[in-house]
Order: structure tokens, then sequence, then C-alpha cells
């Protein structure tokens, strides 16, 4: 959840999900943990796929056909309160009448509009979404810790919060910058984060990061064009300097000289330091199990392949 205002050191992670609305009732709070009924469908009437007539001649038949609707809609909405749902999540539209009603029976209403959000919903509180309009069973509600609406960022959303050993497969970061341009390299960062232990996950080998890889594999190439005799050498100290653009970039975003770095590193590597990388505190870093970076084994792997793919077929 992105919210402008307040400084970045406000940013934190919770267990549970935050709506970027407030309650259509005037029950604003949950203070205890509550079940949740979540509904795919809108807390309305439902509307007949054809078009049809009705012929009233009298007020007071007038009256009593909307007391029929009122009557159904208020057995609906009573049929929620009696189940134990506290609060009522719908993925459509909230109709004034069952406004009405839902106020009558002290629920808290959501109106989700967006599908997606509402299936991170379904997963923060444990719930099934519903395609009916009725009493849900007692596997289809889920439950929340606590309920709040607040004003954040000069916004007023619903925080849905999981508190303790609360089971819930979704957890929210909220990102709190002055600009929306921050806010938006805050959210760049956290996503690298997360892909990054998302693949740490999958395959945790690790190798010597700020370019220590690179350099290494441009000195072996080096060594193998030296070697090598005919036209390929030329192609092999080609494909060598390549990889040197990596520590490079590094060096010359660091505010170092590239020049005299890359200088270093080669005859570092050559001396056998092969976890020899660019790092910000030092024009050298010590690699290794020790090393303060390091990079994913498989994006590396990934990135070598892609480029020289990308080399061959050019």
């Amino acid at each position: 959840a992105k919210l402008r205002g307040g400084d970045v050191a406000e940013s934190t992670m919770m267990k549970g999900m935050i709506v970027m609305r407030p309650s259509e009732t005037t029950v604003q709070m949950l203070p205890g943990r509550s079940k949740v009924a979540i509904f795919n469908c809108g807390l309305e009437m439902a509307q007949t796929e054809t078009k049809g007539t009705v012929l009233i001649r009298t007020a007071e038949e007038l009256m009593n056909y909307n007391k029929t609707e009122e009557r159904a809609l208020e057995q609906v909405v009573k049929e929620i309160a009696e189940s134990g749902a506290k609060l009522v999540i719908s993925g459509g539209s909230v109709s004034e009448m069952a406004q009405h009603f839902l106020e009558k029976y002290e629920l808290m209403a959501l109106k989700i509009t967006s599908k997606w959000e509402l299936r991170r919903l379904c997963g923060a509180t444990g719930a099934t979404a519903l395609v009916r309009l009725g009493a849900p069973r007692a596997e289809e509600m889920g439950s929340i810790s606590k309920a709040t609406t607040k004003e954040l960022g000069g916004r007023t959303v619903t925080v849905l919060e999981q508190l303790g050993d609360a089971d819930s497969k979704i957890a929210t970061v909220i990102l709190r910058a002055a600009t929306a341009s921050l806010i938006d390299d805050l959210e760049r960062a956290v996503d690298d984060g997360v892909h990054a232990c998302r693949m740490l996950c999958k395959d945790n080998r690790l190798v010597a990061g700020g370019g220590a890889c690179e350099m290494e594999l441009s000195c072996k190439l080096h060594a193998m064009a030296e070697a090598a005799t005919g036209m390929e050498q030329y192609a092999l100290k080609a494909f060598a300097d390549a990889f040197e653009v990596i520590p490079r970039a590094l060096a010359e975003t660091s505010g170092l000289d590239q020049t005299e770095v890359i200088a270093e590193l080669r005859a570092a590597h050559k001396a056998g330091k092969a976890d020899a990388g660019v790092d910000l505190r030092a024009t050298l870093s010590g690699g290794g199990s020790d090393a303060p970076v390091r990079d994913l084994m498989a994006v590396k792997e990934s990135a070598l392949r892609l480029a020289g793919d990308a080399a061959v077929t050019g």
C-alpha cells in the first residue's frame, strides 16, 4: 500500500491487508476477533435478465410492492447477522436499502470493486467468496483480529489486521514518503528485494558480488584468449572485455575512478583473490563467505545465458 505523507521511516509491514476506502456504514471499528463474510456480488436486490411490466393500480399496491423488496433484503441481512458475521465485504455495489439494514444490525461493510483485491482479502481472512446472497456456512466464513478505519496521508483507509499467531496468507507492506516519485522508488526497491528472496528460496547458491564474479570470468577468458590460436582469440578477448562493464558501472556509480578500480581488480584476481569486487566503503572488498555483497547464482547464470544467446543470434 502506497500512502503519501509522513517519513520513509514510518514504512512498515503488517499481517493482513489495507483497503483504500472507509466502511459503508457508521460501524468503523471491530476491536476483537470477528467473523468475515465475503460476497462476489453486490448487496442489492437482484435484477431480472429480461424487462418486465408490473401494473400497479392503487397507492396501497405500490406501498406493498416496496415493502416486499424491503422484507426480502432485510431477511438476507438478518441471516448474515445471525450467522455471526460482523464484517461484510461486497464485490459489487451496496444499495442504500442494504446500507440501512446493515446499520440496523450493526454490521461493518466494505465495497471492493477489484476482483484481484477481493481474492487477496479471501487469502487474508481465510473466507470463501460467495456468489449468492444469504447466510454463509461456518466453513465459508473467515476471521479478522482487528478492523479499524483510519486516516493516513490524507486518505481514509480500512486496516484489516491479523494479530499474534492468526493464520493469514497475505501480508501488506505500507510505504510512506512525502512525494510520489520517492514512493515509486521505494516500491521498486521492495519489489526487487521480494523477488530476490523468492529466487533464493528456489536456489540458495550465492556468488561473490560487487562485480567479483564478472572480473574473475574476464580474467579466465583473457587467459584462454592468450592460449588460443587463430581468429577466435579476438572473439574471446572481446567477450572478456564485455564482462568488465559490470564492475566499471559499479565504480562509476560509486564515484570511484573506473580505470584505477579495474586495474586494481584485475591485479587482485590475477593474484588469486577471486572474490575481490567493488564496494562503496573501499575500492576492494573481500568476498567469499564473509562478503557483505552477494549475488544470486541463478540470476547470474540466466543473465549470462541470455547475453550469450543475444550475441550469437545477433
